[in-house]
């Protein structure tokens, strides 16, 4: 059989399925994309409500040069497909009992800002955003794109003189290696936070993702105008004008099989479609426990049990009447003794974890960049605040009218923060729209792993090749792709499972990108799904 006979079938049309769908179909397969949803986009959603355009999902564009790679393995190119504008400040820090700090992108910016904040702790950033821009050099040359199918990665001699340091970031979790080089609280919190877009904590973190500092002080921050929706749009476009099918309304309820291989999908309509491959962009434990027998799964309830699902969120859409001149587009507001907050949504014992919420929330403005989210003479705000990942947290108003007790107090206690901390005592009387989605959505919606949102932790135990294969030891042709299995969570890492699922079938076992022609002379192909 030809490869150009081939039919893969993708199940999911988030981030992950429809970059996968893309780059197969470029490769020559048939592609059919299965989609339970009645819309394309998945975690990474849209939804428009009395003239608010609500992300659902991801709000920070960062990984600038992940989104170009793989643009440019679609013969395209960043600036043609998205219209992205650079963010000053990166972001607003607003710390518990002191003064609002404007973050800037930019390494000179941000060594300025620390200097002025703690003597000699400039010339400590210039050494740690080193360090970060190194390490994250290496990662993306040697554990992001590859499968771990080949030593070569690791006895590379050139690789040598860095195994040392590198043993050693994975040792020290990421809190003490940044409390080893700044003093003031919040210098700490600036270089410690990503953490939480890792899904963890900063004391489970390897600070070898001290790297992240470098992709928002120094890469920056961008916004795509259209919001992510209008990621999710351009991938689709790309996927869809390469050849592949895209079906909503699809739901997957089982993958077949015949021996050791896939053989399709069988709908919960009954419907069956026959595959030569299959790769599910469904949350891995939804995938090897609801779509396969226990005789055909790689990883079982015992695999999951142990192990960490991340944390879980309660995202508040918010429209609100007249100006917010007090919030940047990107807006951090940071607790003064923040462990208390990881220990609620981390934690918690288990009776108590549905209680588990945190102090130190984010708040995104888009409206201060993208006027097309909001009605003249308003702001659309999106408010994510941290808890644990639990179902029985409940639900929000998005999709089921009334939300859970839980989830609408956790959203009422964030207006009021918000209103406190930022100087925006009427900030509750001037909500004119108010959406919230909780944990339950997102295991109903999703089948998101104990109703968590962003995916399995970035601790030790769940980083590179412990964070498991994203090939079935049991049906030789299914294979995984997104935020819960490798290289790990995040719009970036999603673009980059897809590729890695290319690699899989090319039989390519390097651990780096694989090379692709820039793009020339391209027109934008701007516009909507």
């Amino acid at each position: 059989m030809t490869q150009q006979t081939q039919h893969a079938i993708i199940i999911g049309a988030g981030v992950a399925g429809l970059a996968t769908a893309g780059l197969l179909s470029r490769e020559g397969y048939r592609v059919t994309v299965l989609e339970r949803l009645d819309t394309i986009g998945g975690r990474a959603g849209e939804e428009t409500i009395e003239g608010f355009r609500f992300d659902t999902g991801p709000s920070w564009y960062l990984m600038p040069d992940a989104f170009d790679h793989f643009f440019e393995l679609m013969g395209t190119s960043t600036a043609a497909e998205l219209d992205l504008v650079d963010l000053f400040p990166a972001y607003r820090l607003f710390p518990e009992h002191r003064a609002p700090i404007d973050v800037p992108s930019g390494r000179a910016e941000a060594q300025a800002l620390f200097e002025s904040i703690e003597p000699g702790a400039g010339a400590a950033l210039a050494d740690y955003l080193d360090s970060a821009a190194q390490t994250y050099d290496i990662a993306v040359d040697r554990f992001l794109y590859t499968n771990f199918d080949s030593v070569k990665s690791f006895v590379d001699k050139r690789m040598l003189p860095r195994y040392r340091e590198l043993a050693k970031f994975l040792a020290v979790p990421l809190d003490r290696f940044v409390e080893a080089r700044f003093a003031d609280t919040r210098l700490r919190q600036m270089l410690t936070y990503p953490a939480v877009f890792l899904s963890s904590r900063p004391s489970r973190t390897p600070s070898l993702y001290h790297l992240m500092s470098h992709t928002d002080l120094t890469q920056g921050v961008q916004y795509p105008q259209g919001g992510f929706a209008a990621v999710t749009d351009a991938l689709y476009r790309l996927a869809v004008a390469n050849g592949a099918q895209i079906r909503c309304g699809a739901d997957v309820a089982a993958i077949t099989y015949a021996g050791p291989r896939a053989t399709g999908v069988r709908l919960t309509n009954g419907e069956e479609l026959a595959a030569d491959i299959v790769v599910s962009c469904a949350d891995l434990p939804f995938t090897e426990t609801r779509l396969l027998p226990k005789s055909k799964r790689t990883y079982d309830e015992a695999y999951f049990a142990p192990r960490d699902p991340g944390l879980g969120t309660v995202l508040v859409m918010l429209g609100v009447r007249g100006e917010l001149p007090q919030l940047e587009h990107h807006n951090l507001l940071f607790s003064e003794d923040w462990e208390d907050d990881f220990d609620a949504v981390f934690n918690a014992p288990a009776a108590a974890r549905p209680l588990g919420s945190s102090r130190s929330i984010y708040v995104s403005k888009p409206s201060a960049t993208d006027p097309s989210t909001a009605p003249d003479g308003c702001e659309n705000l999106f408010v994510l605040v941290p808890v644990a990942a639990a179902e029985s947290l409940g639900h929000g108003t998005m999709y089921r009218g009334d939300g859970s007790e839980a989830v609408e107090r956790i959203a009422d206690a964030a207006v009021a923060q918000i209103g406190q901390w930022c100087g925006i005592e009427d900030l509750a009387e001037r909500v004119v729209v108010r959406r919230t989605l909780g944990p339950a959505d997102f295991a109903e919606r999703y089948h998101a792993w104990s109703g968590g949102s962003i995916g399995p932790a970035h601790t030790l135990r769940q980083s590179a090749f412990l964070r498991g294969s994203n090939r079935s030891k049991k049906l030789k042709n299914l294979y995984y792709a997104g935020a819960t299995t490798a290289p790990g969570v995040g719009v970036p890492m999603c673009l980059i499972s897809a590729e890695n699922v290319l690699k899989r079938l090319r039989g390519d076992r390097s651990h780096g990108p694989l090379e692709s022609v820039p793009p020339v002379g391209l027109e934008p192909t701007l516009g909507g799904f």
